[in-house]
């Protein structure tokens, strides 16, 4: 992850005094290191990612941070059977960096699991500059163009492209 990239998460999770944070995608945890710097002291990060050896990872990174075990919850399995069964209006971001295939698929989910006034970020819709190419495309690049369309076409959510790494799409649920 850029150092922008996560710059950027950190003060996105402090700007909305994030307590519940949802990301999808687990990695190996610099994500959720950047979001749990910006969330209040008490506030927990749910991680989800179909691979468990991920989660281990970012466990130790975690601890090797100094995080108490109890600020992040790790759910094995893929994002879209576990998102569904997370609180409505539970959680003050969702971090969105998993399949990118899914991600129209995510923000529909979040929208749900986000509280008015909520951030949902999605990293990495830049493809390496490929969804601004007017060739032909791969199908990952057609779901992101579909996915900057809704949500640039929502009433439901004020929305920026921040071009930090691969690129950072971030909308607020008004």
């Amino acid at each position: 992850m850029a150092p922008g990239t996560g710059a950027a998460l950190r003060v996105l999770a402090a700007s909305v005094d994030a307590k519940a944070v949802a990301e999808i995608g687990t990695g190996c945890g610099v994500s959720g290191i950047h979001l749990l710097h910006g969330m209040r002291p008490d506030g927990v990060l749910t991680t989800v990612d179909p691979e468990p050896e991920h989660q281990q990872f970012a466990r130790q990174a975690f601890r090797a941070c100094g995080f108490a075990s109890n600020r992040a919850r790790f759910i094995p399995g893929r994002a879209l059977e576990v998102l569904p069964r997370l609180a409505d209006a539970g959680y003050d971001l969702v971090f969105c960096d998993g399949d990118r295939q899914e991600y129209p698929d995510y923000l529909a989910e979040s929208l749900r699991l986000l509280r008015p006034g909520g951030v949902v970020v999605f990293e990495g819709v830049f493809a390496n500059g490929r969804t601004v190419d007017s060739g032909p495309q791969p199908a990952e690049v057609l779901r992101l163009r579909e996915l900057l369309r809704t949500v640039r076409e929502s009433q439901e959510l004020v929305s920026s492209l921040i071009p930090v790494g691969d690129g950072l799409l971030c909308a607020v649920r008004r």
